[in-house]
């Protein structure tokens, strides 16, 4: 007979994978879900700027959102009742994405919402998976769990990047719907195989104050991030920072976040048990997780941007159609994926054996690493060099990840293990949907120093300088996303430029025109300022991975809760291992505080 604690171990690992693949599979498969062949709405239109980042980030938002509450809400109802509403509710907004009927602004909105309802369900499946692995594997087993199944986790991101390129080649509603079988499958198993072995505590109460507190706060915080990025409704400037409401939602969620400890502080049942901040394993293994995600989220999408948008136009072009490079991106982010996949599963194996401490801060040091490398790169960088530095930020990341995260939960009661599940991912959601903000924030403004002059240059060696007025005048938001998506904006500005100025349109030559209407001359005309604009996200990015292996270093020696007599632990009933003890061996002794250190 299997164990139940493999069982618990394939169910969540399905879960984790089919939510986090989700996650990312959109970001490289939206030329296709946005072109003629799909919603077809042109994304340099007037408005049509904040679909884009709707889909890139509203599925992330809503996530990181009620993560939390969730975490509450199955310590008191049952880590497997709403595991299992989460693979329904995520497989009802992938029907839904594959079935979308509109096309358009009206297709672009109902791609939005059923996305929404799609981060709802993964909300669910993420709040409970490390709890309920957490409380399926006995101690010393514990960190090989969370490790495979933080492989998942981080790795379903990489894998969606490969797959979105792959689908979006056949059919745009591929990239959808190849979740249904996984969510179909994954709610038949739960419901037949998964048990609930969570202590829970019926006379707890849902902390409403805090919800709202919490949850209004987290909302219009990343909301005020999301549409600071939109150029101004007045048409000069280049993100719309200075807008009343922009600020209104900045000023008005970090006000709610900062009062959210003092209203915690005052409810006899928190949703955010500020209590365990007390442990120190737990408050210092949470910030660096917070950092790390700061650092990676919004990066990641900045790679694809590079190969994407500069990188394969350039060096595909005219080889292979447009139609084509999201599949070759995928494919040369896979050194990132087989980074992560060759430590993530053995650093958490190592971590039952030697703790966390020195494996998540050495993991956090080489992405750090990887990151300086990556800004010696110039935009005609040869892949060899480039696949085997993403290779070493994967494998720093799966170095970090699951040690990480099991030394957290290790450090809590069993009875707390759902809110400190829902602490931990809504910790590394909120980081890494603020990234995304964050880092776009950092390359659209360097870009709207940097690009007038590359574009001035680039037009000057085109034999088009008289253009130089008209092309100046173009916002960063819309030619960063022009390379992404495959459009070359100099066809329209062109058009433009023939109806305002025709005299100017006429001194220009036909050479000159047709080298800019080229596929890859856009491209190369943003290349200089992209790459010199990444470079500071890249400076960012291992900046805080640096602070995160300090906090890592500084989470002290090996800490983990000790089941105190008369407390049950989950992870004993059920098992084969039940006979093992989790007391403390004689190379241990327990603290004041309930837990024990090696």
């Amino acid at each position: 007979m299997v164990k139940y604690k493999w069982v618990a171990l394939s169910n969540t690992t399905i879960g984790v994978l089919m939510a986090s693949i989700n996650g990312t599979i959109i970001l490289i498969s939206l030329p296709a879900i946005l072109g003629p062949s799909g919603i077809n709405i042109n994304p340099t239109a007037p408005g049509t700027f904040i679909y884009l980042i709707w889909l890139i980030m509203g599925y992330n938002i809503v996530t990181a959102v009620i993560l939390l509450t969730l975490g509450r809400l199955s310590d008191i109802f049952g880590r497997t009742r709403l595991f299992n509403l989460g693979f329904v509710i995520f497989t009802v907004g992938s029907i839904l994405l594959f079935l979308t009927p509109s096309k358009g602004d009206t297709g672009a909105l109902e791609l939005i919402v059923f996305r929404l309802v799609q981060g709802l369900g993964s909300a669910f499946l993420f709040a409970n998976s490390t709890a309920i692995l957490t409380d399926a594997f006995p101690l010393h087993e514990r960190g090989k769990a969370l490790g495979l199944n933080q492989v998942a986790a981080l790795g379903g991101s990489f894998v969606g990047l490969i797959l979105g390129g792959v689908l979006a080649i056949y059919d745009w509603r591929l990239v959808f719907l190849v979740s249904v079988p996984i969510g179909i499958l994954g709610t038949v198993w739960s419901l037949l195989k998964l048990q609930d072995h969570s202590v829970r505590d019926k006379n707890q109460r849902i902390d409403y104050a805090g919800n709202i507190v919490f949850g209004v706060g987290i909302t219009i915080l990343l909301l005020g991030l999301t549409y600071g990025l939109l150029p101004p409704s007045s048409g000069t400037g280049t993100m719309d920072w200075s807008s009343p409401w922009v600020i209104s939602g900045l000023a008005g969620g970090a006000f709610l976040l900062l009062m959210f400890p003092f209203v915690e502080k005052r409810v006899k049942q928190p949703m955010f048990k500020l209590s365990l901040f007390k442990i120190r394993a737990f408050a210092f293994g949470n910030i660096a997780s917070l950092l790390a995600s700061l650092g990676r989220g919004g990066v990641m999408f900045m790679l694809i941007i590079l190969l994407q948008g500069i990188w394969l136009p350039i060096h595909l072009a005219p080889n292979i159609p447009y139609i084509d490079i999201p599949f070759w991106a995928g494919i040369y982010m896979v050194p990132m994926t087989l980074g992560f996949l060759t430590m993530g599963p053995l650093g958490g194996a190592l971590s039952d054996r030697y703790g966390a401490r020195g494996i998540a801060t050495i993991g956090m040091v080489i992405v750090a690493g990887a990151f300086v490398i990556l800004t010696f790169f110039s935009a005609n960088f040869s892949y060899i060099p480039f696949g085997a530095t993403l290779y070493m930020m994967g494998f720093g990341s799966g170095m970090f990840a699951a040690p990480n995260t099991a030394a957290i939960m290790n450090s809590v009661a069993p009875d707390n293990r759902g809110v400190a599940s829902g602490m931990v991912a809504t910790v590394r959601n909120v980081a890494q949907t603020a990234s995304l903000g964050i880092f776009f924030t950092i390359v659209i403004f360097a870009l709207s120093t940097n690009l007038p002059g590359y574009f001035s240059a680039a037009l000057t060696s085109a034999g088009a300088p008289q253009l130089i007025p008209f092309i100046s005048k173009t916002p960063p938001t819309e030619a960063l996303f022009s390379a992404f998506l495959g459009y070359n904006p100099m066809v329209q500005i062109l058009s433009g430029i023939q109806l305002q100025a025709p005299s100017v349109y006429a001194s220009l030559s036909t050479t000159a025109i047709n080298l800019m209407t080229a596929r890859s001359w856009f491209s190369y005309a943003l290349a200089p300022a992209v790459m010199q604009s990444l470079r500071d996200s890249f400076y960012i990015g291992a900046l805080l991975s640096g602070m995160a292996a300090v906090l890592s270093a500084l989470r002290g020696k090996r800490y983990m809760h000790h089941v105190a007599p008369g407390e049950e632990d989950p992870s004993m009933r059920g098992n084969d291992d039940s006979k093992i003890s989790v007391k403390a061996p004689n190379t241990r002794s327990h603290n004041t505080n309930g837990g024990m250190r090696k």
